[in-house]
């Protein structure tokens, strides 16, 4: 009994020596395992470029009327796939057929007298060739008779109808000329207004062609509201078409990748919507300027943090575009994706 109580104490320090130095091994080996995971992290991102903040992108094309109308039919469905020209949907064209048939009239209206005044210009010209011949006799017997006055073998009074008949010549000549001149400003003048007729008329067919919507590239109908009624007005987007020709990966890296990452090199792409799949990419661009106001223009991208309570660095977009991407393969706008690259 007496030994027992002696040795315990020991035995309890024992113990307790035994279980801090555990416990100090454990601590040890974890921060050692902290510590090379650490580093292990720090020399694999020397070698390879990950995120998983990247995602798929296209552009978004507003498809926007040029002239103002109901809408009398729409010619596609939502998320239906369409080629360039495709007729999408059509603006009431009554009231644009009116205004080519009105230009047309004008036109007619305005060639006629065009023609009047042509015949008009012919009929002064004529007047004023007859006019200049008889002020060119008038001239030769008025020069005659002076002569002969002046001789004393005619009377005074020949001379006298002689330079009144030149008188009269004068003024005919010179009421042609004014007669030509006037002919010939109003032709002008409805000439003037024949082209700008024409202008007119091809403004008014312009118009008129507009009411048929077409799309201007190859994509995809998106989230189509547009419907049978609805007041198409010019300039504001009615139908949003994917674009089937700008897909690209847009991949958001941290700002001390950028230094290692070049334009044309090789990257790997795993798309969210085709998993367990990598697709060879190249970098097609590396973003120059973020915003890091959320509400800046458009101009400049924001991209957001992932943490609010802790100093991030900034990411900047690198732009990714798939290498001989599978004919099968559908892209979705705004689709998660993750990219990896070997600087």
């Amino acid at each position: 009994m007496t030994r027992e109580w002696v040795d315990s104490p020991h035995e309890e320090i024992s113990a307790a020596r035994t279980l801090v130095n555990s416990r100090r091994r454990r601590f040890v080996l974890v921060l050692c395992g902290l510590i090379g995971a650490f580093l292990a992290w720090e020399a694999l991102t020397r070698f390879v470029a990950y995120t998983s903040d990247a995602y798929v992108r296209s552009d978004l094309i507003s498809v926007a009327p040029q002239v103002t109308g109901p809408i009398v039919a729409i010619h596609v469905q939502d998320n239906q796939s369409v080629r360039r020209g495709d007729l999408l949907a059509s603006i009431d064209p009554t009231p644009f057929q009116l205004d080519v048939t009105a230009r047309k009239a004008e036109i007619a209206e305005a060639e006629a007298q065009a023609r009047a005044d042509r015949d008009a210009s012919a009929a002064a010209k004529d007047e004023a060739a007859s006019a200049a011949a008889a002020l060119e006799l008038a001239q030769v017997n008025q020069r005659r008779f002076a002569t002969l006055s002046n001789e004393g073998d005619i009377a005074r009074q020949a001379l006298d109808n002689a330079n009144e008949t030149l008188r009269s010549a004068q003024a005919r000549f010179d009421t042609a000329q004014a007669t030509i001149s006037k002919a010939q400003q109003t032709l002008e003048m409805h000439e003037a207004a024949i082209a700008r007729a024409q202008a007119q008329l091809a403004t008014a067919r312009w118009r008129l062609d507009r009411t048929e919507i077409h799309a201007p590239a190859d994509g995809a109908i998106n989230n189509l509201t547009l419907r049978v009624g609805d007041a198409a007005r010019a300039e504001a987007p009615l139908i949003g078409i994917v674009d089937a020709s700008a897909w690209r990966i847009i991949a958001n890296y941290k700002e001390d990748y950028l230094p290692r990452l070049k334009v044309g090199a090789t990257a790997w792409v795993w798309l969210d919507s085709h998993p367990w799949r990598f697709y060879r990419a190249h970098i097609a661009g590396i973003g120059r300027a973020i915003s890091r106001n959320p509400d800046a223009p458009e101009l400049l991208p924001y991209v957001a943090p992932t943490t609010d309570w802790i100093r991030l660095q900034r990411r900047f977009p690198v732009t990714l575009l798939l290498d001989d991407p599978p004919p099968d393969l559908t892209l979705y706008m705004g689709a998660d994706a993750r990219a990896l690259i070997f600087p």
